[in-house]
């Protein structure tokens, strides 16, 4: 069995939708509102869940070796708030699959708030506008190396087992010494056999130390905010010349929007850099593009886990073009249809 953990704040979403975006001290009407979880890691979980269950509805329970569950490490407000019940209530029932395992998260006893964000989605211009507010302590180094602790514990890995943790790129000095304890952990629990892989998000422009995290990864996503900010002029420009700040055997992916993503094979494969087009949808059946990346992110993960042809039994990562096409193929075009919904249910 195969583990996902994913660590990142975890929301609850107000969208409005408005005509505009509202100037100063202005009143607007909005023309539709919707309350949602919300959240990087979260929203990619949900949409890891769906693929997760169309796997074992098509293989009626067989090639379980290829199977994973997901698990969330996220500061949620007291176990009994009735924000925390809607999240765990939010990622839905499926047949084929357990829902996401929460007993990892970091539940805030004094708390019953949330972190909140609001996201203004204007019809004149298509742009979407975020104002977050966090309220809740934020988690520390000493904390995810419980929860860490606890999922060792729980979840004894066998020959066939392995666990790739992944971070949304936040609180950048944390996410670093979380990372580095599992490299650690690594060593003294499995030696030189390969069980604890990372990937992490390199996102938000401006947010120092976010290229330390990608030092230590073995599989990096680049968002196209964060690599225009950087000068870049396309996915592959980022990719090409970030590839010296990695490690030899790291993968990395970068999104370019409309213009679909390209993926870095690691350098110890040749490093070569290949591309996917996004399909063309028409602007008009743009329905909503919050969460693409996380949707992107969530299907290069799932094919990460999967594709047996991508990994080498040791842990190192040694796809070929055609296998990372693929990869990207898949990924593009499940973000594709996710813009073309509202949210992330029936995705799949």
């Amino acid at each position: 069995m195969k583990h996902l953990i994913l660590t990142g704040a975890c929301y609850i979403d107000t969208l409005l939708d408005v005509p505009c975006f509202p100037k100063e001290d202005d009143k607007l009407r909005a023309t539709g509102a919707r309350v949602r979880r919300g959240g990087n890691c979260p929203n990619s979980i949900e949409v890891l869940q769906q693929l997760l269950n169309r796997q074992r509805q098509e293989t009626a329970g067989d090639g379980d070796d290829a199977l994973f569950t997901t698990h969330l490490i996220s500061v949620l407000p007291a176990r009994d708030a009735t924000a925390t019940a809607m999240i765990a209530q939010s990622f839905g029932t499926l047949p084929w699959v357990a829902s996401p395992n929460l007993d990892l998260c970091l539940y805030r006893p004094r708390h019953s708030t949330p972190a909140s964000s609001y996201i203004f989605r204007s019809a004149a211009t298509g742009s979407r506008t975020i104002v977050n507010h966090y309220g809740l302590p934020e988690m520390e180094v000493r904390e995810f190396g419980d929860a860490a602790s606890l999922f060792f514990a729980g979840y004894r890995m066998s020959a066939a087992d392995s666990s790739l943790w992944h971070f949304e790129g936040r609180m950048s000095a944390t996410t670093l010494a979380c990372m580095k304890y599992l490299r650690a952990q690594q060593y003294v629990r499995y030696g030189t056999e390969k069980k604890i892989t990372i990937s992490v998000e390199v996102e938000k422009p401006g947010r120092e130390g976010l290229r330390d995290l990608a030092a230590v990864a073995d599989i990096v996503f680049y968002s196209k905010s964060w690599a225009e900010e950087e000068g870049y002029a396309s996915a592959e420009h980022c990719l090409c010349v970030e590839s010296d700040n990695l490690s030899e055997g790291a993968l990395s992916f970068c999104t370019w929007g409309a213009e679909g993503a390209a993926a870095a094979l690691s350098r110890r494969s040749g490093g070569s850099v290949v591309n996917c087009l996004a399909p063309h949808v028409p602007a008009a059946s743009v329905v909503d593009t919050v969460g693409a990346g996380d949707t992107f992110v969530a299907g290069v993960l799932y094919q990460l886990v999967t594709n047996k042809a991508i990994q080498e039994p040791n842990g190192e990562w040694t796809a070929k073009e055609d296998t990372m096409r693929d990869v990207l193929a898949f990924a593009v075009n499940l973000a594709t249809r996710k813009v073309q919904i509202d949210g992330f249910q029936g995705l799949v």
